[in-house]
């Protein structure tokens, strides 16, 4: 498996050299020995040869470095007359130094080895809660980035996709109030409902109604099971892009970070979030209203989660997002409305802005239409009303999404 083969950290042209380190110390103190008088004796030190390599090395090749200490400790305390040997103690020191850096080795391999399984486990899960996306589907063109708070961590409660169906393409973009494995749990359980929804239901409204429900189903589940979950929410777009309208998106913001429009015209917001984040509804009178709002077909959306608005600098000042999206627009009008680009800006301005130090995991996420040929090609969903299922273009091959 791939993080079987992760586990040895120093490697040549793809093969492991973890082994030199020990051998360089062995071949060292060997020399030292040797080129010194009898009353610098210093052959016991080898005993840190197998130390070392129990560190870096695996089990055989440091239970091969104990052994080889041990055998080169006789050989040459030997070679001294007896006055000057180091003796039976520091063969004892040896003998038993090399088994214990066996038994540590065998030890950090284990741990190395649980490490990678869960880092492993990590991985898949973010495949699974944030799967991975054609750079061009459906007829958009997209880019995105996650960074997690927590460097350690692979995946948190902030979540994005693309659905496309038989009434258009959706795009969801959001953040689940709180961390751990609770938050991610949630995610799945919007992504999930949003793929499902999504693809069958004809009204972007029906599609929020579903994603609440299924926020208030998950939360009472948890609580059922005694999780703290009994106040969890979550903030997000709901962005529609209907097969009748080319010019248009409907927008459903769930009390989110308004996204917004890059273009040759400069930047623009959406509107904003007036509705209550999705499992609040009984504190409102329902999922928030859909909004039907102008995208030309050379703008690009542009979607952010909290991490990147509320990313501190030394003095404690928010980073200015519209600004520095604004002076790239200015500076840059021929790439303005590129998802890469513009996607790589802001992750590079909130890590400068933070100096690397987020305090939220943060999203961003861009995303426009494809026009012309492109917008047309094998990598377009292509769905008819009536259809049951979706195709690619240029494929024959139907496939359910």
């Amino acid at each position: 498996m791939e993080y079987e083969r992760e586990r040895q950290p120093l490697r040549f042209h793809g093969r492991s050299v973890a082994w030199v380190p020990s051998l360089l110390l062995y071949i060292g103190i060997l020399l030292v020995d040797f080129h010194t008088t009898e009353r610098f004796r210093i052959i016991s030190w080898i005993v840190l040869v197998p130390g070392t390599a129990a560190a870096i090395c695996g089990v055989w090749t440091t239970g091969g470095f104990a052994v080889l200490a041990v055998v080169t400790y006789v050989v040459v305390d030997s070679t001294w007359p007896g006055e000057y040997q180091a003796g039976l103690g520091d063969f004892v020191l040896v003998a038993l130094g090399g088994v214990l850096a066996t038994m540590a080795a065998a030890v950090r391999e284990r741990k190395e080895r649980q490490t990678l399984r869960i880092m492993h486990i990590a991985e898949t899960t973010r495949r699974t809660v944030l799967r991975p996306l054609p750079a061009r589907w459906a007829g958009l063109e997209h880019a995105g980035v996650y960074l997690a708070a927590d460097v350690d961590a692979r995946v948190g409660g902030d979540f994005y996709d693309i659905q496309p169906g038989p009434y258009g393409t959706r795009v969801l973009v959001g953040d689940v109030q709180g961390k751990g494995l609770g938050a991610v749990e949630a995610a799945a359980a919007l992504l999930g409902t949003f793929r499902e929804a999504g693809y069958h239901e004809r009204d972007l409204a029906t599609v929020a109604e579903r994603l609440e429900t299924r926020m208030l189903r998950h939360r009472d589940h948890g609580v059922a099971l005694g999780h703290d979950d009994g106040d969890r929410f979550a903030t997000a777009v709901l962005i529609g892009f209907p097969v009748d309208a080319a010019d248009v998106v409907d927008t459903v913001n769930f009390g989110h970070e308004p996204p917004l429009a890059v273009g040759p015209r400069g930047v623009r917001e959406l509107p904003s979030g007036d509705g209550l984040p999705i499992g609040m509804s009984e504190l409102g009178a329902g999922p928030p209203p859909v909004h039907r709002v102008p995208l030309a077909a050379d703008e690009t959306l542009l979607l952010v989660t909290d991490g990147v608005t509320e990313a501190r600098d030394r003095a404690g000042e928010f980073y200015p997002l519209a600004r520095d999206i604004t002076a790239m627009a200015t500076a840059e009008p021929d790439l303005r409305a590129e998802p890469r680009r513009l996607v790589r800006r802001v992750r590079d301005g909130v890590l400068r802005h933070s100096r690397g130090r987020l305090g939220d995991d943060t999203t961003v996420f861009a995303v426009r239409r494809l026009a012309g040929p492109e917008g047309e090609g094998p990598d377009r969903a292509v769905c008819g009303p009536e259809a049951r299922v979706c195709r690619r273009s240029g494929y024959g091959a139907g496939w359910k999404s």
